[in-house]
């Protein structure tokens, strides 16, 4: 079972930075949907109004990608480029971790493996709010595995 999680995060290595090549406009689409579906319900609770007329900046620099997210009338929206208030950036398996639960977060912000830049208040508002969702906001399918990913990444 090791030999199979190490060939998978092997092969997520290989695989993942290609995500960069994919047109922006595809990505967006993607993204807003997937986020906006699985977020709805703290979307419509307000959850994510602090982003309204802000910009959060999602950077993973080991993979090439940057998102810009703020919060619309219709959900969250995602741009190529956008005045940051803040900047969040790390290594997709500091995400995952995260994503996952599998590490605390003040382990990841305190150990640099994510990094806030800019407005610092709202950085860390944003982690805690992330920190705060119910897994079960997402569908089961989608936690599971992030779930399964996050566990074999911790297990090394």
């Amino acid at each position: 079972m090791l030999k199979r999680k190490k060939w998978l995060l092997y092969g997520a290595d290989r695989v993942l930075p290609l995500v960069r090549r994919v047109p922006f406009v595809v990505q967006r689409l993607a993204l807003q949907q997937a986020l906006n579906r699985c977020l709805a319900e703290p979307l419509r609770d307000g959850e994510f109004d602090l982003l309204r007329g802000r910009w959060l900046c999602l950077r993973i620099p080991d993979l090439g990608l940057c998102w810009y997210l703020s919060r619309s009338r219709d959900g969250l929206q995602i741009a190529e480029r956008a005045e940051a208030d803040v900047t969040i950036s790390g290594n997709w398996r500091e995400f995952l971790l995260l994503a996952s639960r599998q590490e605390d977060p003040d382990t990841l912000f305190f150990r640099r493996r994510l990094v806030i830049e800019g407005d610092t208040e709202l950085g860390l508002t944003l982690k805690n709010l992330i920190d705060s969702l119910d897994p079960d906001v997402l569908p089961a399918w989608l936690w599971r595995n992030l779930e399964r990913a996050g566990k074999g990444l911790a297990a090394g």
